[in-house]
């Protein structure tokens, strides 16, 4: 057997190198080797958290007579989606578009041309859930391969040009009425649940993006609806109450069961909105919005920095779901649950308050069997309940910390992804410096090398999505994807305003890079670069999904980049970025959460106010100034604040003929040709940034 995925830069593929299952890794030569026996290709497709590929995998992958009939009629390729997001998003929407929904594993079908005529997600060892078992999939599929190949080709060419359609421009342009912002905030606002804040029902995800938006414009009930969600998940299940960080989503609409696996992109763009949250809750209004989302954001990333930091400065892809329990069964969850036994066991007199608090019951919410609501086997998620006194509620953690962290731990996948640690820069510069917190920003900068550094080709002018630590070294993963470079750019850009140009030149490297790469002519970007692979399309989102979209994250690091290198030429090119989203923000714009909060800042722009340049001239950079700090609170969404003393080089013009006032440092805010007189003084900040009565 072919053990080829033994040396993967992916810990999910290594996972199944000794499968029975012949596995090649994605690329143009298992569909050589298809097209040379003349068999059709299984794309299997996952991730090292997911809790249904570890499923799937113990049950059908390492049968070795289900490994038999796979290996005998189909080429087999395992596919990482998180190393392949382009691979994942192509064959995820043929999966949705047969099935009506999508999901992980993702099991598609191939003929050796790589076009899918048939897909599906999880499927048993044995006929259940009206699903076939798999063994009686692959009997069938290959019986039709075989017996009626007119038949799957006609499918498969029929499927293609269905999904091609869906890529199709407008043929229409978008009236300028339908982008109005506030028709748009109303459809945001309508699409949120009022009881449990957030969007949608179960499962129910975090949708940070779409919050960011909520916060761009000093709009009340926008803002109050921003704010209860934060809270409603700061409170549920999907906080971790004890180490701090978010899971991926709850399965329920009230936030109180997660699915356990956390991500390392969830909890980099939350910690940006939970900062953004911070800024616009109330101090002393009688909620405590302020503490929660402070320790909120302290939580994340005191978990990024003990659970998910490798050596070199880059942060782990995430954690599995499932562990042991304390049966041994590898179980989702165990690490995380707890039952009033356990708190008696450890908490001592403290024990009754803390269920209190943290909503333990007798019978849980995860009940274990049918007799779990009366025998009391059943296990709990922590949820926060009340206003508990810090002090007490900080040495109750504390205890459970130290108690769970003697339980076996979720595994983690330590790939080094490049856009999910360009978010990441950007959300601890932000925080580091609306907190104050000079340690966060050393993290963010030590992140950023761990990615020019390794992750950057400057031979081949190359991005690679990923890198893994080795004993060989660090082995990287496939060239990187649009999102790559604008994530990457974007952290840059941040640890540039901190007053290092180097960080801006890399980061007007990366953009110029990704224009030739990815353009396109609607002026959105498209996933991968031309000729690039060797799938059945050229990926183009511009809705969001995990992530924010190519597109949109490219407009927001494209604007950032031509105000503080002075390259109009970049801010243009961002305007036809903008001009792509059009469709989907009059359509759902709950679908393009950033792509909404550039649109809204630009109208606040049109109004005089939006984003502005904050020039801070001091003796030396120092983001732990009260006025630097001042700034970045104060920034509007898509301004940019950099700081540094005078005559600062690489920053276009933005520091020629500014100097200290007084010998004291001194901000310089302009919008557009407009600058208003420098001020030393934090406090006058305020009205030269916002509109005030």
């Amino acid at each position: 057997m072919a053990e080829r995925l033994a040396q993967a830069s992916s810990p999910y593929l290594r996972q199944h190198a000794s499968n029975p299952i012949d596995w090649w890794e994605w690329g143009p030569e298992p569909f050589a080797e298809a097209e040379r026996r003349d068999l059709p290709v299984f794309v299997s497709i996952g991730y090292s958290s997911c809790h249904w590929c570890h499923v799937m995998a113990a049950e059908t992958f390492s049968d070795p007579a289900v490994a038999a009939l796979v290996n005998e009629s189909f080429v087999a390729i395992k596919v990482d989606r998180e190393e392949h997001p382009d691979v994942d998003q192509a064959f995820m929407r043929a999966t949705q578009s047969l099935t009506g929904q999508g999901g992980w594993p993702n099991s598609v079908f191939c003929t050796p041309d790589g076009r899918p005529f048939f897909a599906g997600t999880y499927f048993p060892p044995q006929p259940r859930f009206g699903l076939p078992s798999f063994t009686q999939l692959i009997d069938t599929l290959a019986a039709a391969w075989r017996e009626r190949r007119p038949e799957v080709l006609g499918s498969a060419s029929v499927i293609v040009k269905r999904l091609a359609s869906l890529d199709r421009p407008p043929l229409l342009g978008v009236p300028d009425a339908n982008l109005a912002p506030d028709r748009l905030l109303e459809l945001v606002l309508a699409a949120m649940d009022p009881q449990h804040g957030g969007f949608g029902t179960a499962p129910k995800f975090p949708q940070a993006p779409v919050l960011d938006a909520l916060f761009v414009r000093t709009e009340q009930t926008a803002n109050d609806k921003a704010l209860f969600a934060l809270e409603a998940m700061a409170r549920g299940g999907i906080h971790d109450q004890v180490g701090g960080g978010f899971h991926r989503y709850a399965v329920d609409e009230g936030w109180e069961v997660p699915h356990f696996e956390k991500m390392l992109y969830d909890n980099a763009l939350l910690l940006g909105t939970y900062t953004r949250g911070w800024l616009r809750a109330i101090p002393d209004d009688g909620t405590e919005q302020r503490e929660i989302f402070e320790r909120v954001a302290r939580g994340i990333v005191g978990w990024l920095a003990d659970e998910m930091l490798l050596p070199g400065g880059g942060f782990a892809a995430s954690l599995d779901a499932d562990s042991d329990n304390e049966a041994g069964e590898h179980v989702e969850g165990a690490y995380y649950l707890w039952s009033p036994q356990l708190f008696d066991e450890y908490l001592g007199k403290d024990s009754r308050f803390a269920q209190g608090v943290f909503h333990v019951t007798y019978g849980g919410n995860l009940p274990r069997g049918a007799h779990a609501p009366t025998d009391g086997s059943g296990l709990s998620t922590l949820q926060l309940h009340g206003l508990p006194h810090p002090g007490r509620l900080a040495n109750i953690i504390a205890v459970l910390k130290a108690v769970r962290d003697r339980r076996p731990r979720p595994a983690r996948d330590e790939k080094v992804l490049t856009a999910w640690n360009g978010l990441l820069v950007d959300s601890l510069v932000r925080a580091g410096v609306v907190f104050g917190q000079p340690e966060w920003l050393d993290l963010a900068r030590a992140c950023g090398q761990y990615l020019w550094r390794n992750h950057w080709d400057e031979q081949r002018r190359i991005l690679a999505r990923s890198s893994l630590a080795t004993e060989e070294g660090i082995s990287l993963g496939p060239d990187g994807v649009c999102s790559d470079y604008a994530s990457a750019a974007l952290g840059f850009l941040a640890l540039a305003q901190l007053g290092d140009a180097v960080w801006l030149q890399r980061a007007v490297t990366l953009l110029d890079r990704a224009l030739e790469l990815f353009g396109a002519d609607d002026g959105g970007f498209y996933e991968t670069a031309v000729g690039g692979d060797v799938l059945f399309e050229r990926t183009k989102r511009l809705s969001d999904e995990e992530l924010p979209s190519a597109t949109s994250i490219m407009e927001i690091a494209l604007r950032a980049a031509a105000r503080l290198a002075g390259r109009p030429d970049l801010e243009d090119r961002a305007d036809r970025a903008a001009r792509a989203l059009r469709p989907v923000l009059a359509q759902a714009p709950q679908l393009s959460g950033w792509g909404l909060a550039s649109l809204l800042a630009r109208s606040e722009a049109d109004r005089g106010w939006g984003p502005a340049e904050i020039v801070i001239v001091g003796a030396a950079a120092d983001p732990t100034s009260p006025l630097v700090k001042a700034a970045w609170r104060l920034a509007p969404w898509g301004s940019i604040v950099v700081d540094g003393p005078q005559e600062t080089e690489g920053f276009g013009e933005l520091f020629t003929g500014r100097a200290q006032l007084d010998g004291e440092p001194a901000a310089y805010v302009c919008r557009g040709q407009t600058c208003q007189l420098p001020v030393s003084d934090w406090s006058q900040l305020r009205a030269l940034l916002w509109e005030t009565d």
